[in-house]
């Protein structure tokens, strides 16, 4: 399980490492990065943010995004229709589920994949940096509704 309060020092801190200024809207999208785990797109932070931002941007927020996803310290998902969400509890390759009626998408951890990728590197010589691996279905509260 990740502690959000101790994901949320690690972002101040390679910010602080990189010479980046802790502005308190950066600060304000990295807690919600972290404290939310169903992988907010630009649009829900930035409407999470208006109470205590009234009036910020999402031009604002998807800066405060880049920058801390150019750092490491969030994981980027992009979609074919254009829209992004992003992952600031794990920051790293892992596999997701997504419901493809209401859009939910869940972490999940299979500790076969690193066996996985190191057979698919060994097999074809790549030098594998990273993957993404997305698994699509429906979530039990949308086959519930069927």
């Amino acid at each position: 399980m990740v502690d959000p309060d101790e994901r949320l020092r690690q972002i101040i801190q390679s910010l602080r490492e990189h010479g980046h200024k802790i502005t308190p809207q950066r600060v304000a999208v990295a807690r919600i990065l972290v404290g939310c785990d169903k992988h907010p797109s630009v649009e829900e932070i930035c409407e999470e943010l208006q109470h205590d931002f009234p009036g910020v941007s999402q031009a604002t927020v998807y800066r405060a995004i880049m920058l801390i996803k150019s750092l490491g310290e969030a994981l980027e998902l992009a979609f074919p229709d254009g829209g992004s969400r992003y992952d600031g509890r794990r920051p790293y390759p892992h596999p997701h589920l997504i419901c493809t009626r209401c859009k939910k998408i869940l972490d999940s951890d299979l500790d076969t994949l690193s066996g996985l990728t190191q057979e698919l590197a060994a097999e074809s010589g790549f030098q594998i940096s990273s993957y993404r691996l997305d698994f699509f279905g429906l979530c039990p509260d949308c086959q519930k509704k069927d």
